[in-house]
């Protein structure tokens, strides 16, 4: 085994990379926060409000999950800041001893973008809750992100959709970076919170080596990259992942935000990525849809009336131990325990992946467990054109 890369220690973290792939630019480490000791690469489920639809904080600790994800806008709007103080911060507030991340609140200008106005200021909100006009500044989300109390917290960030082109992008980029100054000079808590910076510049490779050639002037404790999963072509994607890893430290966690189909998951911890999160896993299971190997199965069709195997005759949570197919089917248009089975078993899914591919980086496998993975998700060998290049990009040929 390679010798680990050295841990940063100046901040509320230390990242410890144990091995990083021969071939591909996969690495896998231990990341230890306040709250957790987290092996990465990590899919981390997200609990906008503080819970995960479908699922208590003890169940996702049964899951083996350790860290999720909470959102400083939603968070900061119900129950508000006042409440979260006056109990001790979100950890204590929803019993969770584990590791937490939040998001800015950044990401709302781009899916509330019909109430929001972006000033050089901050972010003014029309509240879909009341309607009360509210502004968020760089300074205002490290205040609430402080009061939450994740391990993890983020920069405030001016965000725009993936599949918006032109000077509004490059103003986004560069607003980021001085965004981010302000929120590194008002976080109060860097001895036991770490902010983190996130890459912008949209689909354009050399805003993104400008922004990050920026936030590398910055004293941080890991990185972000954003701006992405939102509708652009995955062609576009996977390249401005693979630019974005290449251009960020090699010591350091880079957290690729708002990904978390498994096939992504797989791809883009090939290119290098180390922290993932996605409502994906518990919004498909709320539509009836369970994630098993090789795909999906929607858990609403006919043909599972008499199906009496387990989702996944492979999964040992506690759905698959206990229910079949014909009973989820059964149930699944009247009762919401349905959702929670599937809830359940679709989160123990993207956590045993994550477990597979950390496991097949330890033991020098994993282009070879790359290659497996997509044959078993498309048995014909119809690839996407997208992920064979993102592949080919880092040295695996997919078997033709």
């Amino acid at each position: 085994m390679a010798a680990p890369i050295a841990a940063t220690s100046e901040f509320a973290l230390t990242f410890k990379v144990l091995k990083t792939c021969s071939v591909t630019k996969a690495r896998t480490s231990i990341l230890t926060l306040p709250h957790a000791v987290v092996n990465t690469p990590v899919f981390m489920p997200v609990g906008t409000q503080g819970t995960l639809k479908g699922l208590l904080p003890e169940q996702l600790e049964e899951l083996n999950c350790n860290m999720m994800l909470s959102n400083t806008y939603h968070l900061g709007m119900r129950p508000g800041q006042s409440v979260i103080d006056k109990a001790g911060g979100l950890h204590k507030f929803m019993n969770w001893k584990h590791g937490l991340l939040t998001d800015s609140g950044g990401f709302q200008m781009v899916s509330l973008v019909k109430l929001s106005e972006v000033t050089e200021d901050g972010v003014k909100f029309v509240s879909p809750y009341d309607e009360k006009e509210i502004m968020l500044t760089p300074e205002k989300s490290i205040d609430i992100q402080n009061s939450i109390g994740a391990d993890i917290i983020m920069q405030l960030d001016d965000v725009v959709s993936s599949t918006v082109s032109g000077p509004r992008v490059e103003e986004a980029m560069h607003r980021t970076y001085r965004w981010l100054d302000r929120c590194i000079k008002y976080h109060k808590n860097p001895k036991s919170q770490n902010l983190f910076p996130i890459v912008q510049g949209g689909l354009d490779p050399e805003l993104r080596r400008q922004c990050a050639a920026e936030l590398l002037k910055r004293k941080v404790a890991g990185y972000a990259i954003g701006g992405l999963s939102g509708g652009e072509a995955k062609e576009d994607f996977w390249k401005m992942v693979h630019l974005s890893t290449d251009l960020l430290p090699q010591d350091k966690p880079r957290y690729l935000m708002g990904v978390g189909f498994p096939m992504d998951l797989v791809i883009c911890s090939a290119l290098g990525c180390d922290m993932f999160d996605c409502v994906f896993p518990t919004r498909t299971a709320r539509f009836g849809t369970a994630l098993v190997p090789g795909g999906e199965l929607n858990l609403k069709l006919q043909k599972f009336a008499k199906d009496f195997r387990p989702i996944d005759e492979n999964c040992k949570c506690p759905t698959c131990l206990r229910y079949s197919r014909a009973y989820i089917y059964q149930i699944i248009r009247r009762e919401t325990a349905a959702c929670h089975m599937i809830t359940t078993h679709n989160i123990a899914h993207q956590m045993n992946l994550m477990k597979s591919i950390r496991e097949s980086i330890l033991e020098n496998r994993f282009p070879q467990f790359v290659e497996d993975f997509m044959v078993k998700m498309f048995p014909a060998k119809d690839y996407p054109v997208w992920a064979v290049d993102a592949l080919k990009a880092v040295n695996i040929q997919l078997p033709s």
